[in-house]
């Protein structure tokens, strides 16, 4: 059992939690993940660990009420227990030998994109962070990535916060006013991060997708997360989540990950009509 030590509702739909899980919190690092289990009744959902600390023995969590499972963990509280925690999982994000790099998130994704953001800055390398949202009531973490960023960028799809547009759009006038990069990592939405890659070709620099958005099981055994990277078959938990974006089939990625929305709606309506709630 772990103990919800901190429980903070960012928004409408994002939750920040930390747990007690020392040995976790021991080998943990950027870019892995780990699978709750809320009860014992609960379905299995892999989550990035936004942060850790060896000391005291926690690691935060960041997360989005999207379907039935994640409902159920935001019905928990501070002083509550979570059956089952797994982990650290995944490959770590391999973040040495940058000088200058463009980190990208959409919405949720800056719970990948902030360790990343952490371990670049710890390594001495600079980073340009480019973040989106739909709106300005979406926006989280902004204060937080500032102390690791050289340059801060926030757009939202509306305009409210005052600049309206698309991450693409701002890495895309970095690029051609003579930014240049080592890497372009990016992490969100499947079709967010093709169009970033689909940018990076064109000028020739090396693009990093995170594929955690897919991840189903966490262990390689349900084949939900399986990719085509370069011609090859690949699963997200086991062989990344980081991918060479330009190999990665992101149509096929797409495709496969509208396969069971309907079932998936089912689930969560279901869920809060059983136990309430709103279904966002």
């Amino acid at each position: 059992m772990f103990e919800i030590l901190e429980k903070v509702r960012l928004n409408d739909q994002i939750i920040y939690m930390t747990l007690k899980a020392p040995l976790i919190a021991k080998k943990a690092k950027a870019g892995q993940f780990v699978i709750i289990r809320t009860d014992k009744l609960a379905e299995r959902i892999p989550l990035t660990i936004f942060d850790s600390d060896k000391i005291n023995g926690t690691i935060d969590i960041v997360y989005q009420k999207v379907g039935a499972a994640t409902y159920k963990l935001s019905e928990k509280n501070k002083g509550d227990f979570i059956e089952d925690v797994l982990g650290p999982l995944g490959k770590a994000s391999e973040l040495q030998g940058y000088n200058k790099v463009a980190l990208i998130s959409g919405g949720v994704g800056i719970a990948t994109l902030y360790p990343m953001a952490k371990a670049l800055y710890q390594n001495g390398c600079k980073t340009d962070i480019i973040l989106g949202f739909r709106t300005k009531e979406l926006i989280i973490f902004q204060d937080k990535l500032k102390e690791f960023a050289r340059c801060l960028n926030v757009v939202t799809d509306d305009g409210s916060n005052g600049n309206k547009g698309f991450v693409t759009d701002v890495l895309k006038q970095k690029i051609e006013t003579g930014e240049n990069y080592d890497a372009v990592i990016s992490v969100g939405p499947i079709p967010m991060m093709k169009a970033v890659c689909d940018i990076t070709k064109k000028y020739n620099i090396r693009s990093i997708v995170s594929m955690t958005a897919i991840m189903i099981d966490g262990t390689g055994m349900c084949g939900g997360c399986r990719l085509n990277v370069g011609g090859k078959i690949k699963f997200a938990c086991i062989d990344g989540p980081d991918f060479d974006g330009h190999k990665v089939d992101f149509d096929e990625a797409m495709n496969r990950n509208r396969m069971f929305k309907n079932e998936e709606d089912y689930a969560r309506e279901k869920y809060c009509n059983l136990f309430g709630g709103e279904v966002i």
